[in-house]
Protein backbone atom coordinates (compact mmCIF):
# COMPACT_ATOMS: atom_id res chain seq x y z
CA UNK A 1 0.00 0.00 0.00
CA UNK A 2 1.78 3.28 -0.87
CA UNK A 3 2.20 6.21 2.25
CA UNK A 4 0.20 9.20 2.16
CA UNK A 5 3.44 11.07 0.89
CA UNK A 6 3.32 9.37 -1.97
CA UNK A 7 0.01 9.37 -2.60
CA UNK A 8 0.29 13.27 -2.12
CA UNK A 9 2.39 13.20 -4.83
CA UNK A 10 0.64 11.48 -7.38
CA UNK A 11 -2.37 13.71 -6.29
CA UNK A 12 0.04 16.74 -7.66
CA UNK A 13 0.90 14.75 -10.41
CA UNK A 14 -3.00 14.66 -11.45
CA UNK A 15 -3.78 18.30 -11.15
CA UNK A 16 -0.62 18.51 -13.81
CA UNK A 17 -2.30 15.98 -15.96
CA UNK A 18 -5.48 18.02 -16.06
CA UNK A 19 -3.87 21.26 -17.43
CA UNK A 20 -1.51 19.14 -19.98
CA UNK A 21 -4.68 17.21 -21.63
CA UNK A 22 -6.68 20.44 -22.20
CA UNK A 23 -3.46 21.58 -23.86
CA UNK A 24 -2.44 18.61 -25.87
CA UNK A 25 -6.10 18.61 -27.22
CA UNK A 26 -6.17 22.56 -27.71
CA UNK A 27 -2.52 23.55 -29.41
CA UNK A 28 -1.23 20.23 -30.74
CA UNK A 29 1.66 20.04 -28.25
CA UNK A 30 1.26 16.74 -26.57
CA UNK A 31 1.57 18.57 -22.96
CA UNK A 32 5.37 17.94 -23.55
CA UNK A 33 6.42 21.62 -22.95
CA UNK A 34 4.43 21.91 -19.86
CA UNK A 35 5.52 18.77 -18.46
CA UNK A 36 9.49 18.30 -18.77
CA UNK A 37 9.75 21.80 -16.76
CA UNK A 38 7.40 21.15 -14.18
CA UNK A 39 8.73 17.57 -13.66
CA UNK A 40 12.21 19.46 -13.41
CA UNK A 41 10.85 20.84 -10.14
CA UNK A 42 9.28 18.11 -9.12
CA UNK A 43 12.38 15.86 -9.06
CA UNK A 44 14.30 18.69 -7.40
CA UNK A 45 12.20 19.00 -4.64
CA UNK A 46 11.55 15.67 -4.23
CA UNK A 47 15.54 15.10 -3.62
CA UNK A 48 15.85 13.28 -6.83
CA UNK A 49 19.70 13.38 -8.13
CA UNK A 50 20.60 16.19 -10.06
CA UNK A 51 22.31 14.36 -12.91
CA UNK A 52 19.27 11.84 -13.73
CA UNK A 53 16.24 14.88 -13.58
CA UNK A 54 16.21 15.39 -16.88
CA UNK A 55 16.41 12.22 -18.26
CA UNK A 56 13.45 11.03 -15.80
CA UNK A 57 11.36 14.34 -17.29
CA UNK A 58 11.97 13.40 -20.43
CA UNK A 59 11.71 9.75 -20.19
CA UNK A 60 8.27 10.13 -18.22
CA UNK A 61 6.96 13.39 -20.28
CA UNK A 62 6.97 11.01 -23.28
CA UNK A 63 5.58 7.94 -21.76
CA UNK A 64 2.16 9.71 -20.62
CA UNK A 65 2.01 11.73 -24.25
CA UNK A 66 0.80 7.79 -25.26
CA UNK A 67 -1.88 8.28 -23.09
CA UNK A 68 -2.48 11.84 -24.22
CA UNK A 69 -1.93 11.63 -27.73
CA UNK A 70 -4.84 8.66 -27.94
CA UNK A 71 -7.22 10.89 -26.52
CA UNK A 72 -6.48 13.57 -28.33
CA UNK A 73 -6.54 12.38 -31.47
CA UNK A 74 -9.39 10.51 -31.46
CA UNK A 75 -11.48 13.42 -30.20
CA UNK A 76 -10.20 15.22 -33.59
CA UNK A 77 -10.32 11.98 -35.64
CA UNK A 78 -13.80 12.12 -34.97
CA UNK A 79 -14.50 15.59 -35.92
CA UNK A 80 -12.40 14.73 -39.25
CA UNK A 81 -9.48 16.59 -38.94
CA UNK A 82 -6.41 13.90 -38.75
CA UNK A 83 -4.63 13.31 -42.63
CA UNK A 84 -4.15 9.61 -42.03
CA UNK A 85 -2.52 9.67 -45.27
CA UNK A 86 0.25 12.27 -43.68
CA UNK A 87 0.84 10.16 -40.48
CA UNK A 88 1.12 6.76 -42.57
CA UNK A 89 3.89 8.66 -45.09
CA UNK A 90 5.47 9.83 -41.76
CA UNK A 91 5.34 7.20 -39.29
CA UNK A 92 8.78 5.19 -40.11
CA UNK A 93 10.56 8.56 -39.92
CA UNK A 94 9.36 9.40 -36.59
CA UNK A 95 9.94 5.79 -35.30
CA UNK A 96 13.61 5.74 -36.48
CA UNK A 97 14.12 9.76 -35.67
CA UNK A 98 12.40 9.32 -31.76
CA UNK A 99 14.58 6.33 -31.26
CA UNK A 100 17.92 7.56 -32.07
CA UNK A 101 17.07 10.85 -29.97
CA UNK A 102 16.88 9.39 -27.22
CA UNK A 103 19.46 7.10 -27.73
CA UNK A 104 21.54 10.17 -27.92
CA UNK A 105 20.00 12.28 -24.99
CA UNK A 106 20.45 9.66 -22.44
CA UNK A 107 24.27 10.03 -23.33
CA UNK A 108 24.11 14.18 -22.54
CA UNK A 109 24.47 15.82 -19.31
CA UNK A 110 21.38 17.02 -17.43
CA UNK A 111 23.02 20.51 -17.94
CA UNK A 112 23.15 20.38 -21.63
CA UNK A 113 19.58 18.90 -22.25
CA UNK A 114 18.22 21.81 -20.00
CA UNK A 115 20.59 23.90 -22.33
CA UNK A 116 18.95 22.82 -24.99
CA UNK A 117 15.31 22.47 -23.59
CA UNK A 118 15.84 26.49 -23.00
CA UNK A 119 17.12 27.49 -26.18
CA UNK A 120 13.85 25.18 -27.72
CA UNK A 121 11.33 26.79 -25.77
CA UNK A 122 12.44 30.33 -26.79
CA UNK A 123 12.35 29.03 -30.28
CA UNK A 124 8.90 27.93 -30.16
CA UNK A 125 8.31 30.66 -28.23
CA UNK A 126 9.45 32.78 -31.17
CA UNK A 127 7.41 31.53 -33.60
CA UNK A 128 4.19 31.40 -32.25
CA UNK A 129 4.61 35.43 -31.78
CA UNK A 130 5.37 35.93 -35.37
CA UNK A 131 2.65 33.44 -36.17
CA UNK A 132 4.31 33.25 -40.07
CA UNK A 133 2.10 31.98 -43.10
CA UNK A 134 3.01 29.44 -45.45
CA UNK A 135 3.37 30.14 -48.99
CA UNK A 136 0.71 29.83 -50.87
CA UNK A 137 2.70 27.36 -53.01
CA UNK A 138 4.17 24.63 -50.37
CA UNK A 139 2.95 21.24 -50.59
CA UNK A 140 3.73 18.15 -48.40
CA UNK A 141 7.05 16.80 -50.41
CA UNK A 142 7.42 13.26 -50.97
CA UNK A 143 7.66 10.19 -49.58
CA UNK A 144 12.04 10.42 -48.90
CA UNK A 145 11.02 13.79 -48.12
CA UNK A 146 8.64 12.84 -45.18
CA UNK A 147 10.63 10.52 -44.07
CA UNK A 148 13.47 13.00 -43.58
CA UNK A 149 10.81 15.21 -41.86
CA UNK A 150 9.93 12.18 -39.76
CA UNK A 151 13.46 11.62 -38.40
CA UNK A 152 14.13 15.45 -37.60
CA UNK A 153 10.37 15.83 -35.71
CA UNK A 154 11.25 12.61 -34.06
CA UNK A 155 14.87 13.55 -33.41
CA UNK A 156 14.21 16.76 -31.62
CA UNK A 157 10.60 15.75 -30.14
CA UNK A 158 12.77 12.89 -28.39
CA UNK A 159 15.26 15.69 -26.82
CA UNK A 160 12.81 17.92 -25.38
CA UNK A 161 10.51 14.98 -24.19
CA UNK A 162 7.28 16.20 -26.52
CA UNK A 163 4.94 14.61 -28.69
CA UNK A 164 6.14 16.42 -31.78
CA UNK A 165 3.49 19.23 -32.30
CA UNK A 166 5.48 22.40 -31.78
CA UNK A 167 7.83 20.89 -34.64
CA UNK A 168 5.23 18.78 -36.82
CA UNK A 169 2.39 21.91 -36.58
CA UNK A 170 4.41 24.32 -38.08
CA UNK A 171 5.54 21.77 -41.03
CA UNK A 172 2.16 20.71 -41.54
CA UNK A 173 1.16 24.22 -41.77
CA UNK A 174 4.00 25.23 -43.66
CA UNK A 175 2.84 22.86 -46.15
CA UNK A 176 -0.63 24.18 -46.74
CA UNK A 177 -2.42 22.21 -44.01
CA UNK A 178 -5.86 23.52 -42.60
CA UNK A 179 -4.47 24.77 -38.66
CA UNK A 180 -7.40 22.87 -36.94
CA UNK A 181 -6.34 19.53 -39.69
CA UNK A 182 -2.77 20.39 -38.71
CA UNK A 183 -3.52 19.85 -35.06
CA UNK A 184 -5.26 16.79 -35.09
CA UNK A 185 -3.08 15.28 -37.43
CA UNK A 186 0.10 16.17 -35.39
CA UNK A 187 -1.83 15.03 -32.33
CA UNK A 188 -1.89 11.15 -34.11
CA UNK A 189 2.01 11.59 -35.08
CA UNK A 190 2.86 12.11 -30.99
CA UNK A 191 1.58 8.07 -30.62
CA UNK A 192 4.24 6.57 -32.55
CA UNK A 193 7.09 9.47 -31.04
CA UNK A 194 6.26 8.82 -27.76
CA UNK A 195 5.91 5.08 -28.07
CA UNK A 196 9.58 4.89 -30.08
CA UNK A 197 10.92 7.42 -27.15
CA UNK A 198 9.48 5.59 -23.98
CA UNK A 199 10.95 2.82 -25.27
CA UNK A 200 14.61 4.33 -25.77
CA UNK A 201 14.57 5.65 -22.51
CA UNK A 202 13.42 2.51 -20.62
CA UNK A 203 16.11 0.72 -22.55
CA UNK A 204 19.07 3.08 -22.02
CA UNK A 205 18.11 3.74 -18.37
CA UNK A 206 17.44 0.01 -17.73
CA UNK A 207 20.73 -0.65 -15.92
CA UNK A 208 21.47 2.96 -14.68
CA UNK A 209 21.92 2.80 -10.61
CA UNK A 210 20.31 5.54 -8.27
CA UNK A 211 17.15 5.93 -10.15
CA UNK A 212 14.35 6.82 -7.41
CA UNK A 213 12.16 3.82 -6.31
CA UNK A 214 9.47 2.78 -8.95
CA UNK A 215 11.21 3.58 -11.60
CA UNK A 216 11.35 1.74 -15.23
CA UNK A 217 14.71 3.00 -16.71
CA UNK A 218 14.70 6.55 -16.87
CA UNK A 219 10.69 6.76 -16.68
CA UNK A 220 8.65 7.05 -12.92
CA UNK A 221 5.67 6.04 -12.46
CA UNK A 222 4.15 7.49 -10.24
CA UNK A 223 4.44 11.31 -12.06
CA UNK A 224 3.25 8.65 -15.24
CA UNK A 225 -0.10 7.50 -13.64
CA UNK A 226 -0.62 10.86 -12.15
CA UNK A 227 -0.33 12.84 -15.29
CA UNK A 228 -2.27 9.91 -17.75
CA UNK A 229 -5.31 9.23 -15.89
CA UNK A 230 -6.31 12.44 -15.82
CA UNK A 231 -5.29 14.14 -19.03
CA UNK A 232 -7.25 11.58 -20.96
CA UNK A 233 -9.87 12.99 -19.77
CA UNK A 234 -9.30 16.64 -20.74
CA UNK A 235 -7.63 16.06 -23.81
CA UNK A 236 -10.79 15.29 -25.13
CA UNK A 237 -12.00 18.83 -23.95
CA UNK A 238 -8.98 20.60 -25.51
CA UNK A 239 -9.88 19.54 -28.68
CA UNK A 240 -13.46 20.70 -28.59
CA UNK A 241 -11.54 24.37 -27.47
CA UNK A 242 -9.52 24.20 -30.67
CA UNK A 243 -12.53 24.11 -32.85
CA UNK A 244 -14.50 26.84 -30.96
CA UNK A 245 -11.89 30.27 -29.92
CA UNK A 246 -8.91 31.46 -31.64
CA UNK A 247 -6.34 29.48 -31.82
CA UNK A 248 -3.60 31.80 -33.07
CA UNK A 249 -4.23 34.23 -29.73
CA UNK A 250 -4.39 31.19 -27.17
CA UNK A 251 -0.80 30.11 -28.40
CA UNK A 252 0.62 34.01 -28.40
CA UNK A 253 -0.33 33.58 -24.29
CA UNK A 254 1.19 30.36 -24.07
CA UNK A 255 4.40 31.43 -26.33
CA UNK A 256 4.97 34.17 -23.64
CA UNK A 257 3.69 31.37 -20.87
CA UNK A 258 7.06 29.49 -22.22
CA UNK A 259 8.94 32.31 -22.03
CA UNK A 260 8.48 32.84 -18.51
CA UNK A 261 9.18 28.85 -17.78
CA UNK A 262 12.48 29.21 -19.90
CA UNK A 263 14.16 31.69 -18.32
CA UNK A 264 13.31 30.59 -15.26
CA UNK A 265 15.23 27.59 -15.86
CA UNK A 266 17.78 29.55 -17.15
CA UNK A 267 18.32 31.17 -14.02
CA UNK A 268 18.64 27.80 -12.12
CA UNK A 269 20.68 26.91 -14.95
CA UNK A 270 23.52 29.63 -14.48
Amino acid sequence: MLDPAMLSIIASYCLIGSVVGILAGLLGVGGGLVIVPVLVFSFGNQGIPKDMIMHLALGTSLASIMFTSISSFMAHHRRGAVHWNIVKNIVIGILTGTFLGSCFASRLSTPVLKVFFVIFLYFVASQMLLNKKPKASRELPGNVGMFSAGNIIGFISSLVGIGGGTVSVPFMVWCNIAVHHAIGTSAAIGLPIAIAGTAGYILNGWNVSGLPDYSIGYVYLPALFGIAAVSVLTAPLGAKLAHSLPVDRLKKIFALLLIGVGTKMLVGIL
